[in-house]
């Protein structure tokens, strides 16, 4: 049963307690979401309070999947660049769908999501995202139609001795 997408939804406690779960649960299975497992809820909380903030200062706008159950089952956050030399494209963060989830293209309909979201954006050409190399991410994202536009070596300290790559992506909207 596909998801279903809600962009800029309300944001309440039950939301908020589902992206948290959400991305501690997927931090925990490995997902490059920007922690190394093993984590809690509350190592996770502080980014997401950053994320939220955005979101209220109208910085950033969230796309939330729920699942049949009403659960909340992938998320990503659109963030509008604040450069004004670079308002034409947005980046997208924080890209998770649940482990109960994967491997049923949940990823895809996410970045389609995604992407209509930022069609509907006016003066929105573009949306960048990164991912860390070593889990094949790259090959996923192109597989969506991304571009590898390119590539820092060593940028994300996994662990000591566990560096790995950051990569920029691009998919242009035109």
């Amino acid at each position: 049963m596909p998801l279903t997408f809600t962009l800029d939804p309300a944001l309440t406690p039950a939301l908020r307690d589902g992206i948290l779960d959400l991305w501690t649960d997927v931090s925990n299975a490995g997902g490059s979401v920007g922690f190394v497992a093993p984590v809690t809820r509350e190592d996770i909380r502080p980014e997401l309070v950053r994320h939220l903030v955005q979101m209220a200062e109208g910085r950033t706008r969230l796309l939330v999947g729920h699942d049949e159950d009403g659960r909340v089952a992938a998320t990503a956050f659109l963030t509008h660049n604040s450069h004004r030399l670079m308002t034409h494209w947005i980046w997208l963060y924080t890209v998770m769908v649940h482990p109960r989830h994967q491997g049923r293209g949940y990823g895809r309909d996410l970045l389609a999501a995604a992407e209509d979201a930022a069609r509907g954006t006016e003066g929105v050409e573009a949306i960048r995202l990164t991912c860390r190399g070593g889990h094949g991410l790259e090959r996923f994202y192109a597989s969506c139609g991304y571009k590898e536009v390119g590539r820092v070596p060593d940028a994300i300290r996994v662990a000591p001795g566990d560096d790995r790559n950051e990569v920029l992506m691009l998919l242009p909207l035109g």
